[in-house]
């Protein structure tokens, strides 16, 4: 079976064909980006194209999407358009791309790739991914089983979301040093330390591949192991098509 990801982004919109078996990419991914306003009927056109640059030949599409998901139906969307909300977007991308797909949460589809093919294998107990990016996506794992649509990354922490202070768009917008972003993350996790009591800790996003110049920080703040994602800014898109391997 062709299986191929699809990770969309508050800024990017990737993919890739994947081997469910490996987690490997069967080919270089592609990335276009998130048209802004983000509407569904624009997302779903690049979405398209995303898919067109593999050629034919697909079986079924995995699509992440940065909210709640809950069957194939959107119930949050932070850093998309409104017009998201309550959409059924599972039927917007079959009609878009002519194919069965399965649309999922951005951060649980990433979590899931960590759990089966990167840092999380082989773990039990409780594992905490958290995905630095436009925003912060969570995925929250007992036992090697998702708790699906946490959202943790909503989490009041003085006053303001914890993606308005430990976000890597935030750290990008107001050009933080890494010591002075890296506490930030620290605190947020700290946060979530206090509440989950996590037997490891994940971070992913495309800033996972700098953890070094970050991870002392955050260390000052947290008790539990840390880890960087070892699939990186690659994990939404594994996940996506290991999720999409069957209906439903």
């Amino acid at each position: 079976m062709n299986l191929l990801g699809i990770d969309i982004g508050g800024t990017g919109i990737k993919g890739a064909p994947v081997n469910p078996d490996t987690g490997e990419l069967l080919a270089e991914r592609f990335r276009l980006d998130t048209p802004q306003p983000a509407k569904p009927a624009d997302v779903a056109r690049v979405t398209r194209q995303v898919m067109d640059h593999f050629g034919g030949g697909i079986d079924r599409v995995g699509i992440t999407f940065p909210g709640i998901v809950k069957s194939g139906v959107v119930r949050s969307a932070a850093n998309m358009d409104q017009e998201w909300v309550n959409l059924d977007a599972g039927r917007l991308f079959v009609q878009a791309l002519g194919a069965p797909t399965a649309v999922m949460n951005d951060a649980d589809a990433a979590g899931v790739a960590e759990m089966h093919f990167g840092a999380g294998q082989g773990v039990h107990g409780v594992v905490l991914m958290v995905t630095l990016g436009t925003g912060i996506g969570s995925a929250l794992f007992l036992d090697g089983k998702l708790v699906p649509n946490t959202e943790f990354g909503h989490i009041e922490i003085r006053g303001k979301d914890a993606e308005k202070r430990a976000s890597e768009r935030v750290r990008e917008t107001k050009e933080l040093p890494w010591k002075k972003w890296g506490a930030s993350v620290g605190e947020y996790l700290a946060r979530m330390e206090a509440l989950l009591s996590p037997d490891l800790i994940i971070i992913g996003g495309g800033v996972s591949k700098k953890a070094d110049k970050f991870f002392p920080f955050v260390k000052e703040h947290v008790t539990a192991p840390l880890a960087a994602a070892k699939l990186q800014n690659e994990a939404g898109i594994v996940g996506a098509a290991f999720l999409a391997r069957s209906p439903g």
